[in-house]
């Protein structure tokens, strides 16, 4: 008989008389990976604070470590061995290293002084439970996403957990962090700690999980094993849609120059970049952080200026000073971080949508043109599949998917030369990516010049017909995607070749 440090049973749970669960189940062995995914809005979260007792279930019953609960709270989760580690690692930015790591052992334990040497081993000794390495009198602030999860794995251990839960957790680390955090992953299985890992991307669940188990509108849809799961199944049980394989992109119209690159160099950022993008063509460009893809594509929109070397748009020479500059030449540009750099969280749906093409709306006096607006805003709602009936909501209210097609809206309304998309699926639910890559290619159908960056090299090699890798601020190498493998391109991309 199996073995399980997690059984849940029947959990309903409801707020203010939606169903977030319908009745679910789930079941982790000890020291067993298994992948919990799901739509956004389909009950993982609401599941995981039923599990960690933050809310109590309405209905059902859960399992821990061998113990029965009808109404868990989190004290009890707790002394059962289930640690969370939330998207957002719950860690003071304001503290060192040491101070995050020991200070809740030091609250739990009623201590009213300080005694640093006791803090410090607290650290050391949470840190050596997987190797890692970090100055403990640095401010957790300056450090980077992967070494503040790896803190957050690292204070869980304090507590003998048993079941870690981790909530998307590879949403903004690159390819080689996540590679060593599913190293952290698979030596806490050695040593019979068991995880459960909620994401919704294929690749991590072939990758990391023994298990899995998918949710869909707060209902079990199917639970297995990994080596019974392949591509479309996936999809499927994640969406409840069959899809088609996505269509290579279009053939670019080479006669047609939009971008030109002309020796551009920033210092402390790319050198010497020479680069034509033409009409029509989906751009790939990828690289570890710092080879300087991000820095090049953010000169062209205005944010930086080069030191030296030229833009052309459409053959004439460019002078981009700043956003409004790019704006009026017709560029357009979707950042890797929507909520703080690509929404106005606390405003609706619409005016997120045409914030960017006002000037089209006002008529005299200034006076904007609120029937003509609401129009546009219709009709982007419409066209992108923007899941809302109602686009006075606040933007903040939608799923990521959602809302990277709002950011997205708000671009393609205007009457744009080139569109930039940096991370443009990173958080999106499977049927929103596919739902953007039938975008792209459409666009690009139409002519207009798309420059997509991405660490997901699957998505490069689904939506771009070239793909350019960065290294050290300099082009590493120019690839067709027809002739290349993902794992080729992540080789070049990581410098092993």
């Amino acid at each position: 008989m199996k073995d399980y440090i997690l059984r849940a049973a029947g959990i309903k749970k409801s707020f203010g008389g939606v169903e977030a669960l319908k009745g679910v189940d789930l079941e982790v062995g000890r020291g067993e990976i298994h992948c919990l995914a799901g739509e956004n809005g389909c009950g993982k979260s609401t599941l995981i604070k039923v599990i960690s007792g933050f809310h109590p279930a309405d209905s059902g019953t859960i399992e821990l470590d061998g113990k029965q609960f009808t109404r868990l709270t989190t004290a009890e989760a707790i002394e059962r061995g289930v640690q969370v580690i939330y998207q957002d690692f719950s860690l003071f930015p304001n503290l060192t290293v040491m101070e995050n790591l020991a200070i809740t052992m030091e609250l739990s334990n009623k201590r009213k002084l300080i005694n640093w040497t006791r803090m410090r081993s607290i650290a050391q000794e949470a840190m050596s439970k997987i190797g890692f390495k970090a100055d403990l009198t640095e401010r957790v602030e300056n450090l980077s996403i992967a070494q503040k999860q790896l803190i957050a794995v690292c204070r869980a251990l304090l507590y003998n957990a048993k079941l870690i839960i981790m909530d998307e957790p590879t949403t903004a680390l690159t390819k080689k962090e996540v590679r060593a955090l599913f190293t952290v992953i698979k030596n806490l299985q050695a040593d019979g700690i068991a995880t459960l890992f909620v994401s919704h991307k294929l690749d991590e669940v072939f990758e990391i999980a023994t298990r899995w188990t998918i949710f869909r509108n707060g209902n079990n849809v199917a639970t297995g094993n990994t080596s019974e799961l392949d591509d479309k199944k996936f999809a499927f049980y994640m969406t409840g849609r069959n899809f088609d394989e996505e269509a290579p992109p279009p053939q670019p119209d080479r006669s047609k120059v939009v971008v030109e690159f002309d020796r551009l160099s920033r210092g402390g950022s790319y050198q010497d970049i020479s680069l034509n993008v033409y009409s029509g063509e989906i751009l790939g460009i990828t690289g570890l952080l710092g080879s300087g893809r991000t820095e090049l594509m953010q000169t062209l929109f205005g944010l930086t200026r080069p030191d030296s070397g030229g833009i052309k748009i459409n053959g004439a020479k460019a002078r981009i000073r700043s956003i409004k500059d790019a704006i009026a030449l017709g560029i357009g540009y979707v950042p890797s971080d929507r909520l703080t750099e690509g929404l106005f969280l606390p405003q609706s749906i619409g005016r997120n949508m045409i914030v960017s093409s006002l000037q089209r709306f006002a008529g005299q006096c200034a006076m904007l043109d609120m029937k003509a607006m609401n129009s546009e805003i219709a009709r982007w709602t419409k066209e992108l599949g923007v899941n809302t009936s109602d686009t006075e909501r606040e933007v903040k209210t939608l799923s990521g998917g959602n809302q990277q097609k709002v950011v997205l809206a708000r671009w393609i309304a205007n009457n744009l030369n080139v569109l930039i998309l940096d991370g443009p699926t990173v958080g999106v639910d499977i049927g929103s990516k596919y739902d953007i890559h039938a975008l792209l290619r459409a666009l690009s159908a139409q002519g207009l010049s798309v420059i997509v960056i991405s660490d997901d090299l699957r998505e490069l090699l689904a939506c771009c017909g070239r793909i350019i890798v960065m290294r050290d601020g300099r082009i590493e190498r120019e690839l067709q995607s027809s002739a290349t493998t993902e794992a080729e391109l992540g080789e070049i991309a990581a410098g092993n070749f």
